[in-house]
């Protein structure tokens, strides 16, 4: 097992300190702890079914993806992701993480910049073509079906681009398109018109998929070590076997969040003390709402169940949120991610000496005041009665983030466990798709707008104001 030293430990005191009513008990854990045990035991042996080949990742052969990053660094200044969901939420996350906020604007960068458009707002489209050359610049074009509306919008739009950029023979060499290895559209396209690709592992749904190419190409493009994001994923993968979730920081973060449901506790604020675990908080929105949220359990009983998960930022939030979250309904668990040791401290010069305002910060560093104010948060949320808990990492580096990423993931299938559902389709967001199809007129969907249209000719006009 890898150093110990850079094991993420999950402090969830908090919870307990707050208590019986809107808290935990050791007891109320230690009498679920079975109930726990099984979740983890059913997890693995879906695993072992072949059901679950995300949790495989980790131990993936990354050659390809880090040859074709290479040659991607060698011919372009730019590299855009055209995704959404699971195909963009995890590229920003590791991206902001270990590249930083500013990478982009970095003048010493030394790989092409990155950026991420998710979603179908044309402003958003159109205005990438302001700050970039399209004939220097690489797009990759993610999604597993081959068929998501938004996506291949874009992918249409940037091809026109650079076609008229470049030239119809060389378009091929500007697009990368990640999708499933044997079937969809951008798969006959791969095959006919011989773009480069990359594949979406069978069996890994998109918001399972960022330690998959889906998000490590980009991320070597950009001069992240992969090795070092799996290897960090492996040794999560280690810890998340524990039998006891005493000692399975995946399990223990699924019980606590469980049973805390079963409270009316119903929210969950991931709130990082890091800018550059802001955009984990994103990527955790999705995963937990995506899986989680279900009309029906495994029996087929309605249930319509599911913890609603909402993204802060500390320091930040402090002075948006916190106020809610501290005298406002007991409905919320806040979980904080909080960094031990910072790459820069940012030392705090002595100056105004006479001031008390000034003077009691000298000496100290933005690294001692954020994690003091994550401190105070967590202080003054737990007085108020209002669980916490908190992700520690020692630092934020590859590995680490790897380490987190899988640890959440393996929270979220123990979880759907706990709460007997399939944290693994989304069917309520297959819905909104047909719907969208048949608005736009897609063969095949005309009685769904036959319907939409039927139901918006019964508009109520006193309801528009």
């Amino acid at each position: 097992m890898a150093d110990q030293a850079q094991r993420i430990q999950l402090d969830f005191n908090n919870v307990l300190r707050v208590g019986g009513e809107h808290g935990l008990t050791e007891a109320e854990l230690d009498a679920a702890t079975a109930q726990a045990g099984q979740a983890i035991a059913a997890v693995q042996q879906r695993r072992q079914g072949g059901d679950l080949r995300w949790m495989e990742l980790p131990y993936a052969d990354t050659s390809a993806v880090e040859q074709l990053a290479g040659e991607i660094r060698d011919q372009f200044d730019n590299f855009v992701v055209l995704g959404i969901g699971g195909s963009a939420l995890g590229n920003i996350a590791v991206n902001t993480a270990l590249n930083g906020p500013f990478y982009n604007s970095d003048n010493q960068r030394t790989h092409p910049r990155l950026f991420v458009l998710d979603n179908s707002d044309p402003e958003f489209n159109a205005g990438l073509l302001q700050v970039i050359d399209p004939a220097r610049t690489a797009f990759n074009v993610i999604t597993k079906s081959g068929s998501t509306g938004e996506t291949l919008s874009s992918f249409l739009f940037f091809r026109d681009v650079v076609q008229h950029a470049v030239g119809g023979d060389k378009l091929k060499d500007h697009f990368i398109l990640t999708t499933d290895p044997a079937k969809g559209p951008l798969r006959d396209l791969v095959n006919r018109e011989g773009f480069r690709s990359l594949p979406v592992p069978e069996g890994v749904g998109g918001r399972f998929s960022v330690l998959s190419p889906v998000g490590l190409l980009s991320a070597a493009v950009t001069g992240i070590d992969i090795k070092q994001l799996l290897a960090g994923a492996a040794f999560a993968d280690e810890i998340t076997r524990e039998a006891d979730a005493w000692q399975n920081p995946a399990a223990m973060g699924a019980l606590v969040q469980y049973l805390l449901y079963g409270k009316g506790v119903d929210i969950v604020v991931m709130m990082p003390y890091a800018q550059r675990l802001k955009d984990v908080a994103d990527w955790f929105a999705q995963l937990w709402a995506e899986s989680l949220g279900k009309k029906v359990d495994r029996t087929g009983a309605v249930v319509n169940v599911g913890p609603t998960p909402v993204k802060a930022l500390g320091a930040t939030d402090q002075h948006s949120q916190v106020q809610l979250y501290a005298e406002g309904p007991f409905n919320k668990l806040v979980n904080f991610l909080r960094v031990e040791r910072f790459a820069t401290e940012g030392a705090l010069p002595a100056a105004y000496e006479n001031m008390d305002a000034f003077s009691y910060l000298a000496g100290h560093s933005f690294a001692e005041l954020i994690n003091a104010e994550h401190e105070a948060t967590a202080i003054a949320l737990t007085e108020a009665g209002k669980p916490n808990m908190t992700h520690i990492l020692p630092e934020v580096n590859a590995f680490t983030v790897g380490q987190l990423l899988y640890l959440l993931e393996v929270q979220t299938a123990i979880a759907g466990e706990l709460f007997n559902i399939d944290a693994f389709d989304q069917p309520g967001v297959e819905s909104g798709k047909v719907a969208t199809y048949a608005l736009l007129g897609r063969q095949g969907y005309e009685q769904q707008r036959q319907q939409i249209e039927q139901a918006q000719g019964q508009r109520n006009p006193r309801a528009t104001v």
